[in-house]
């Protein structure tokens, strides 16, 4: 037994000499080191040797497999090193190169002017507050004062979902969802996506976003709501921009007005824009809250009284950026996108 373990030492240290890559030591490692190796299948005839034989088969064997570990080893550390060489000579690295560049993302112009306006209206006291966009007709028609024979109630107008159920036309049925919850006093803003079959011009689009506010308090009165409005205004437009505020009607607010701001091209001196007027477009609804809406959501009118806003986000957008056509907003054009 001796002299096979002598034997194989020379055997496999000569083919460790000889091995030119990893893979190759590694399979001369397992063909006589391994579980069924020549080393190991030679050291389980030890059994059948006497007790003296043993300890010095024993400690010959350990002196193989020690010798053979560290041959290994070093040949293993050896190859790693020359395949380290070659691939630094393939792989060479050219720090004079020009680096690729990288195209930062920003926050698109819709998103830039919600979070602006709903900082403006926090800075101004309000809450922001949040809704479905899968809405009950009772919150978007009925709680609202809207009668059934309204052109908005239409199929054509309006997307349902079932006779109960549809993709809401204002986010003024948060205003609704926010009077059943809590009691006055209120003082909040929604914003989100509505919808509706509108999509009539450059300015109209099915998907559109809003933003509506409320406010429900003892005392409030039409001057109040004039006066946020202006102050609105001012802050995302400019100090030098101007209020007009003209009758209208809408079945949730009673009276209700139309609001203009200066033209923008001319600040109201009158151009080809606005048509001479020296105002641009309407550019926000508003009004008191009609009492059968406080009703509706359980407040008494008789106590309390409060007025609403809505506006497009979009048509901000469009105003504040000077944007022609609504569309290019949701287009996901890099060309137009890149420029914000």
């Amino acid at each position: 037994m001796r002299e096979k373990l002598l034997n194989i030492k020379e055997i496999v240290l000569s083919k460790i000499d000889s091995v030119s890559n990893l893979n190759g030591l590694e399979e001369i490692r397992i063909e006589y080191l391994g579980k069924k190796g020549e080393l190991t299948n030679i050291l389980k005839g030890m059994k059948d040797l006497t007790k003296e034989e043993r300890p010095v088969i024993g400690q010959i064997a350990n002196e193989v497999r020690e010798a053979i570990e560290e041959k290994i080893e070093e040949v293993k550390n050896n190859l790693k090193n020359k395949e380290k060489l070659e691939k630094l000579k393939v792989e060479k690295l050219d720090v004079t190169m020009a680096g690729s560049s990288v195209t930062l993302g920003h926050r698109h112009p819709l998103l830039l002017v919600k979070e602006e306006l709903e900082n403006i209206f926090m800075n101004m006291g309000f809450d922001i507050v949040e809704g479905p966009e899968v809405e009950t007709v009772y919150n978007n028609f009925d709680a609202l004062n809207s009668p059934e024979n309204h052109p908005s109630r239409d199929e054509s107008d309006t997307f349902y979902i079932n006779d109960d159920i549809l993709l809401r036309t204002h986010t003024s049925a948060v205003q609704i969802r926010t009077m059943k919850a809590t009691e006055p006093p209120i003082r909040i803003v929604s914003a989100g996506r509505t919808f509706r079959f509108d999509d009539v011009d450059d300015t109209h689009s099915p998907m559109f976003h809003q933003l509506e506010g409320l406010v429900v308090d003892k005392h409030v009165t039409v001057q109040n709501l004039m006066h946020t409005i202006d102050l609105f205004i001012k802050e995302i437009f400019g100090s030098e921009m101007k209020t007009r505020f003209r009758p209208h009607y809408f079945p949730f607010t009673e009276p209700s007005l139309e609001v203009d701001v200066t033209c923008f091209k001319c600040l109201g001196e009158g151009c080809s824009v606005c048509g001479g007027t020296g105002w641009s477009m309407e550019l926000l609804g508003c009004g008191m809250v009609h009492p059968k809406v406080l009703e509706n959501c359980g407040i008494d009118p008789n106590e309390y009284s409060g007025f609403a806003f809505g506006l497009g986000v979009d048509r901000i957008a469009m105003v504040k950026y000077g944007i022609n056509n609504i569309r290019l907003l949701f287009e996901n054009d890099m060309r137009f996108l890149k420029q914000f």
